[in-house]
């Protein structure tokens, strides 16, 4: 099974919580910091509802925020600058044909944040995703640990850049 497979019974629609539920953590000066601040927040552009849903709850579980989703490229285009988010999740097959302009014109809408492309087949993809301009890769095939490891890896590096 590859970590976007999933029973009937886990897709759908997900709980959220409000900022109101969100436990509000506080810096050394005992100062509420911004919800934005403490979350790493994360757009998922992927045309299949399966791997989206299979990915927010790998992103759930790594208690990063989910701001967006979008199931063409379109979307992400107009959606994700408006997310402020800090690390986007773009689906290989979503792009246009030249790949190399479509994240150009991304990371012109939201130049801070970490893109890692999504891709199906390990071959000659994984080097067009970081030669067109992606910060990183994540396979379809890797295990959810794997796809965890990966994103939690990148939350770090988020964190720390």
């Amino acid at each position: 099974m590859h970590w976007y497979e999933e029973p009937d019974s886990l897709v759908g629609n997900l709980p959220q919580a409000t900022d109101k539920q969100t436990p509000q953590p506080q810096d050394v000066a005992g100062e509420s910091l911004s919800y934005y601040e403490t979350m790493t927040r994360v757009y998922i552009a992927d045309a299949k509802p399966e791997e989206r849903s299979a990915l927010r709850l790998v992103l759930i579980d790594l208690e990063m925020d989910v701001v967006g989703e979008a199931a063409d490229w379109e979307t992400t285009l107009a959606q994700a600058p408006v997310t402020r988010t800090n690390m986007l999740l773009i689906d290989w097959d979503l792009l246009p044909a030249h790949p190399a302009e479509a994240l150009g014109e991304l990371r012109k809408a939201c130049p801070a944040a970490l893109v890692i492309i999504l891709i199906s087949h390990l071959d000659a993809r994984q080097q067009a995703a970081i030669s067109t301009g992606a910060d990183a890769f994540i396979s379809k095939g890797e295990t959810p640990d794997r796809v965890a490891e990966r994103l939690r890896s990148a939350a770090a590096d988020i964190q720390t850049g």
